[in-house]
């Protein structure tokens, strides 16, 4: 990780090795917790601009709604946090942005309500998150032997620290079997997601991804869809079989670290030519475009930093 100098903790601008917690902190304890991920980009005027900023920072307001945590500052405040902190420590040249919402000191137990809600935002500046070889020919894909938890077994829909163990575990068996990234299915043994993005295929000139009844509610996944559309390719939400994968055309992975990375091949199966295929390889560059201030349809989703 590329430290900053600051990290922004419940409106104060606190230096990087300073933003510390107590041992004690609920969240750690127990997992009750609300992060999202941001990212900026340096756009092609030279500016830096923050994509998608009300949508994510909304999102993170929701997380904590459904998890039962009353976040102290506003969509705006929290906004306005984000934007400071990329001003402070000077990342015009793009970056990861970190909010997290969680239950600090002082209280213990189970029941968390009297607990305090703190929020904390940091930023710094990180690479394509599979690689740039990932990006350019494609990732090693690995179905998990394990299923995303279900909703009936916690709030799916909130991008909630607890909900990350079961990503981790599969993100965790899919490197160590020489794989590059987890895809996990659902209780019903239908693709969900991957361990940390949303997941679409290419069959007969279609572009298909699941439907997020057991998925989150991606940012980044209806972006790619809004796009494709403009180009007038045909997208179909339904759900996808496992066997259905290995005989796709193409296939890819989106979200906010992932942006848009091919799959070259799914649990030994080479899909496709087993590189970067001809429609992942436009959207791919439709979003890199709409992200450096390139399509005037979509200015309005970028925030200006400087």
């Amino acid at each position: 990780m590329t430290e900053a100098n600051y990290i922004w903790m419940d409106g104060t601008f606190v230096p990087w090795y300073d933003a510390k917690v107590h041992v004690l902190t609920h969240t750690l304890h127990y997992g009750n917790g609300a992060i999202e991920g941001t990212k900026a980009y340096k756009t092609a005027d030279g500016r830096c601009a923050i994509f998608k900023l009300r949508e994510h920072t909304q999102r993170l307001l929701n997380s904590a709604k459904m998890t039962l945590m009353d976040v102290p500052f506003s969509l705006e405040e929290l906004e306005q946090a984000q934007i400071e902190l990329l001003q402070k420590n000077a990342l015009f040249n793009g970056a990861y942005i970190r909010p997290l919402v969680y239950l600090g000191y002082g209280v213990m137990g189970l029941y968390h309500k009297e607990a305090p809600v703190n929020v904390a935002v940091a930023a710094w500046e990180w690479g394509a998150y599979l690689g740039e070889e990932g990006l350019k020919n494609g990732i090693r894909l690995k179905i998990a032997s394990m299923t995303r938890t279900p909703n009936t077994s916690g709030m799916g829909k909130a991008k909630a620290v607890a909900n990350y163990l079961n990503s981790q575990m599969a993100k965790f068996e899919a490197v160590e079997a020489g794989y590059d990234e987890a895809l996990l299915r659902d209780a019903q043994g239908y693709i969900a997601e991957a361990s940390g993005a949303c997941f679409f295929m290419v069959r007969d000139g279609k572009l298909i991804t699941p439907p997020s009844d057991n998925a989150l509610e991606s940012i980044t996944q209806a972006t790619v869809i809004d796009l494709a559309r403009d180009m007038g390719i045909e997208v179909v939400r339904r759900r996808i079989t496992r066997e259905e994968i290995y005989i796709c055309d193409e296939c890819f992975l989106t979200g906010t670290a992932a942006e848009v990375t091919p799959v070259r091949e799914v649990d030994a199966r080479v899909i496709g030519k087993g590189s970067r295929g001809e429609m992942t390889a436009a959207l791919q560059e439709a979003y890199f475009d709409l992200v450096a201030g390139k399509n005037p349809k979509y200015a309005h989703h970028l925030t200006y930093i400087n």
